[in-house]
């Protein structure tokens, strides 16, 4: 398998990119710490003393709902340019070109994990009893990533050709932070439209991240199979539109 064949290959690129993303600025990695609490006292601000959400440790929902969200957004922005910005990699010698994807894919996925992981100390904190179910985290986070992945791919392989894809995958990020239960709870959801709204992977990974973490929470079987073939068929998507248009890939860039 290419995966275990390029590994070494994959690690280099992977800490290549983390370099990148945090060398040319003055506090580094703290950056991916600020930003989400900064972004969660604003939001907390406007969604609590506005709207008058009483979710119990509602600055701790946003949070988890914020860093969550980083992952989606920063591995799939980041590697939609993964092809395109290492052309010699694809035109001059041959490596497969899903490594270039994984690679800038795992680059968010070790800055999330270090930012959940600096989350727990917040918790503790503010008083959040933490429990055994928090050993269901790595599993869901690796479910979360087998998604992003997949999507991943799909973007990369299509802004090879399509250059603006990027400028419309930003405004669709925009909708997505709004239409995921990140800065609201569900039961504000309207009854009616609720399957709907639940049919988005997203939010059953959001909510089973809230219960491992914040409530304790086991998280359901059914939610655990759902996200799981989510990420599982989204990958599969992502291989097959990948391989489909990879073939021309060094005659566009």
């Amino acid at each position: 398998m290419w995966i275990v064949e390029y590994r070494e290959l994959i690690r280099i690129l992977t800490v290549s990119d983390l370099k990148v993303k945090y060398q040319s600025s003055v506090l580094g990695f703290t950056w991916s710490l600020l930003n989400p609490l900064l972004l969660m006292l604003v939001l907390y601000f406007v969604f609590s003393n506005v709207f008058r959400f009483d979710e119990k440790n509602f600055a701790l929902y946003l949070l988890i709902g914020i860093i969550s969200w980083r992952f989606f957004a920063n591995a799939t922005m980041s590697s939609m340019t993964s092809i395109v910005g290492k052309p010699s990699l694809v035109t001059k010698v041959y490596v497969p070109r899903q490594v270039l994807v994984l690679s800038s894919v795992l680059s968010s996925f070790i800055s999330s994990t270090l930012e959940f992981m600096v989350l727990v100390p917040l918790l503790l904190f503010f008083g959040v009893d933490l429990s055994l179910n928090l050993a269901f985290f790595p599993l869901i986070h690796l479910i979360y990533l087998l998604l992003v992945y997949g999507i991943s791919l799909i973007l990369a392989a299509l802004y090879v050709y399509y250059r603006d894809l990027n400028q419309i995958w930003d405004v669709l990020l925009q909708a997505g932070f709004f239409l995921s239960p990140i800065v609201y709870p569900i039961s504000i959801v309207p009854e009616k439209y609720l399957s709907y709204y639940m049919m988005n992977p997203i939010t059953t990974i959001l909510e089973m991240y809230r219960k491992s973490l914040l409530y304790s929470q086991t998280p359901s079987a059914a939610s655990m199979v759902f996200a799981l073939a989510a990420g599982g068929l989204m990958l599969l998507v992502g291989t097959l539109v990948f391989r489909r248009l990879e073939r021309k890939f060094a005659e566009e860039i």
